[in-house]
């Protein structure tokens, strides 16, 4: 036998071995890793941002809070909490207004079809499901969509774990009394193959993908314990080969015994590792005694060098918001040139209208036409839709020549 032969690049069917997983999820949180938490329950950071937005925010503390998310997704428990991430008391408007635009939503496609809609993980027809809220949001109603999406507290949490480059998307999920419980799985990329396909991406591949997606979700209504929010195993985001344990029963058999669920509240924000095992909870509130519907809008943000689930065409979502991302440009009174708005120096405003065109525009100016779209004189790249959008509203354009240079770009861009 050859000593020296070159090693299988593929997981094996034997490779997943649970006495390793049950080793590796039963460690548990150190508080004194995240001394910006306010607290640590079930082995999951909490974060609560008013308190820390009332000490004072500063770019070094930004970068303190990012650095111990990042952690936390890679090697620590995989989940934490922002309690009041989207705060009723600056946010309710935005949040109740954005939750009627949803249920216009859901009533609008309801009447289009009596087709029940497929769901990840779970019986299709159990919820109300809007898959690509992102963009239906945009068009149903602009205001709350650029309110909702200028939040700075969401653009620094998808830069601490996918650099500043990403994209967006997002999807309701409305769970009724009764809704039953999704099975454990792991997400986005290869959490959506079957396993007759996962096993075949190079073990390397299975360690990037969690890299390339951040999971989220955003408390659009109350979420007791029993109305069944996000069960998760603290972790398990770090066994390299649960994209194939996650499918076997004796791993989902155990996710069973040693999940942990918190509650949360209006506005709250929750993000975690795709590869950690998680799986919505049963909605087991008595519909008869003051039970409702859980509601959370699914944030899917993708790194600019992977491929995210849902198409998004940002033309027509700048096209409608447009004319009142410009009136707040102007309120704002300040441009917008470096990627990094610093707090120290940059109003609230500013770095809002900042946060807004990084979730709605593409950040990487890749994949291009080389020769229509040369790199600018020194410069590396040609321009991203984000640099056109805020030369955009920096140079004053109204919204037909902003839309103009989307699509020129576009057209630019093709072989």
């Amino acid at each position: 036998m050859n000593s020296h032969a070159v090693s299988s690049r593929l997981y094996t069917p034997s490779t997943p071995q649970l006495s390793e997983f049950k080793e590796i999820c039963s460690r548990t949180t150190d508080p004194e890793t995240y001394p910006l938490a306010c607290e640590v329950k079930s082995n999951i950071p909490i974060y609560d941002l008013e308190a820390l937005e009332s000490t004072g925010l500063t770019a070094d503390l930004i970068t303190r809070l990012q650095d111990e998310w990042h952690h936390i997704l890679h090697t620590g428990p995989g989940v934490y909490v922002l309690r009041s991430m989207y705060a009723p008391s600056k946010y309710e408007t935005t949040l109740n207004n954005t939750n009627t635009a949803f249920n216009a939503i859901i009533a609008h496609e309801a009447a289009q079809s009596d087709t029940k809609k497929g769901d990840h993980f779970a019986v299709g027809g159990t919820n109300d499901r809007i898959w690509n809220s992102f963009s239906k949001h945009a068009l149903q109603d602009p205001s709350s969509f650029i309110d909702y999406y200028s939040n700075p507290w969401l653009a620094a949490v998808a830069e601490s774990w996918l650099g500043p480059a990403y994209r967006v998307t997002a999807q309701v999920n409305a769970v009724h009394p009764g809704g039953a419980a999704q099975e454990a799985h792991r997400d986005y990329h290869l959490g959506f193959q079957e396993e007759v396909a996962c096993k075949r991406y190079p073990a390397t591949v299975q360690l990037t993908s969690q890299f390339l997606t951040l999971q989220g979700a955003v408390a659009h209504s109350d979420m007791p314990v029993a109305s069944g929010p996000t069960r998760f195993l603290p972790f398990s985001q770090t066994y390299k080969s649960g994209y194939l344990a996650w499918r076997k029963p004796e791993f989902r058999a155990f996710f069973q015994e040693r999940y942990v669920a918190l509650p949360l509240s209006f506005g709250d924000g929750l993000f975690f590792n795709p590869a950690l095992f998680h799986a919505a909870g049963a909605n087991q509130m008595d519909p008869d005694n003051g039970g409702f519907r859980r509601v959370a809008n699914l944030l899917q943000i993708s790194s600019a060098f992977g491929k995210p689930m849902e198409t998004v065409d940002s033309v027509p979502l700048i096209d409608s918001a447009w004319d009142v991302l410009v009136q707040r440009f102007r309120a704002a009174g300040g441009a917008l040139a470096g990627q990094e708005l610093d707090p120290n120096t940059h109003s609230l405003q500013q770095r809002e209208i900042r946060a807004f065109v990084q979730a709605v525009a593409e950040g990487y100016p890749f994949p291009t036409n080389l020769d229509q779209r040369p790199p600018g004189v020194g410069g590396m790249a040609p321009e991203s839709e984000q640099d056109i959008v805020v030369r955009g509203l920096e140079g004053g354009w109204d919204r037909q020549q902003v839309v103009a240079a989307l699509k020129k770009m576009h057209v630019d861009s093709r072989a």
